[in-house]
């Protein structure tokens, strides 16, 4: 069973979760490798792996007595698939946009 959309964007949504997925885009690695950068008990960086689990985005299996975490790329396919539906859309230039604001409102842009 895949995990839905909703669950897997509020794994998404912490950008200490999200470092973590970084990380492991590298390699596996062990938990206590993981929490090492982070200022932030090991409890705390447990239920963060927690809620990566479970929304199937890294997988976590016990050698010996060292827990370790892997990264599930194909977990965020459902969440690229409908990522994609929007990428019908121009991008917006931001540079552009500014400077035309910047003509009709009559400011100058920095």
């Amino acid at each position: 069973m895949t995990p839905d959309l909703d669950t897997v964007f509020s794994a998404l949504a912490d950008p200490t979760r999200r470092r973590i997925l970084t990380m492991l885009l590298e390699d596996d690695m062990a938990v206590t490798d993981v929490a090492e950068p982070f200022e932030m008990s090991l409890a705390a960086i447990s239920k963060h792996l927690t809620i990566l689990a479970g929304a199937g985005l890294i997988s976590q299996e016990k050698r010996g007595r060292v827990k370790w975490c892997k990264l599930e790329p194909d977990a965020l396919k459902g969440a690229s698939v409908w990522m994609q539906g929007f990428g019908q859309f121009e991008p917006v230039n931001l540079d552009a946009f500014e400077a035309f604001l910047a003509q009709e409102l009559g400011d100058s842009p920095d």
